[in-house]
C-alpha cells in the first residue's frame, strides 16, 4: 500500500483528535502512551486546533500522518526538538524526541511505521536552527515489539531509564539514533 506521509494540516484537527483517541483506546498500543483516554478526550477543541496548526506551520511538536490511497489515516508519529544536557563544547545539545507513535491495527505490517519514522528523522536532521544530532524515544519495558522495531531502524538503548508515569513499578528505556 502506498502511503502519503505528510504533516497534519491546520483544518484537519478533528481527524487528528480522532486518531489520537483511537491510539489511546487501542488495547495493544495503550501501554506506549502516558496520557489516559479520559483526560485527552476532555481536551477543548483549541488544543487540537493548536496542535494541527503547529504541524501545518512546520513547527514542533510536528505530527506526521500516513494517509492511505483511500484517504484514511493509517497512523502517526509526533516529533519535537528539545534541549537537554550539555554537548562536548559545554553548550546545550538539541535532541529530537519522537513520541505518539501509533499505527491502526489494519495498517500494521505494511511498512507504514517505517515510513513515518523516516519522515520524522529526516525532518529532525533537516533542522538548521537548532541543528539536531540525536533523535531519541522512550519505550516501555513490556513493549518488546516496539523495541525490536526501533532497533531495526538503528536506534540503540542508551542505558537511561525512567519510571513509567502511569505505573511507578514499570520502567521505560531510552533509545537513540545518532546522526551519521
Amino acid at each position: 500500500m502506498g502511503y502519503l506521509i505528510r504533516p497534519v494540516k491546520a483544518d484537519e484537527w478533528k481527524r487528528l483528535r480522532e486518531l489520537r483517541l483511537a491510539a489511546l483506546s487501542d488495547p495493544v498500543a495503550r501501554i506506549a502512551f502516558n496520557e489516559p483516554f479520559e483526560k485527552v478526550a476532555a481536551y477543548p477543541d483549541e488544543v487540537w486546533q493548536r496542535r494541527a496548526a503547529r504541524s501545518d506551520e512546520d513547527r514542533d511538536p510536528l505530527t506526521f500522518i500516513g494517509e492511505a490511497p483511500d484517504g484514511s489515516w493509517g497512523g502517526m508519529v509526533v516529533v519535537l526538538v528539545e534541549k537537554e544536557g550539555a554537548d562536548e563544547r559545554g553548550g546545550e545539545a538539541p535532541w529530537a524526541h519522537i513520541v505518539g507513535v501509533y499505527v491502526r491495527p489494519e495498517h500494521r505490517g505494511t511498512g507504514l511505521v517505517r515510513e513515518l519514522f523516516a519522515a520524522a528523522v529526516e525532518w529532525a536532521w533537516g533542522r538548521s536552527r537548532p541543528t539536531v544530532e540525536r533523535v531519541r524515544l522512550w519505550v516501555h519495558e513490556e513493549n518488546e515489539r516496539a523495541a525490536a522495531l526501533y532497533r531495526s531502524l538503528g536506534f540503540v538503548e542508551t542505558g537511561r531509564t525512567m519510571a513509567d508515569p502511569k505505573d511507578e513499578s514499570a520502567v521505560e528505556h531510552e533509545m537513540a539514533l545518532e546522526r551519521a
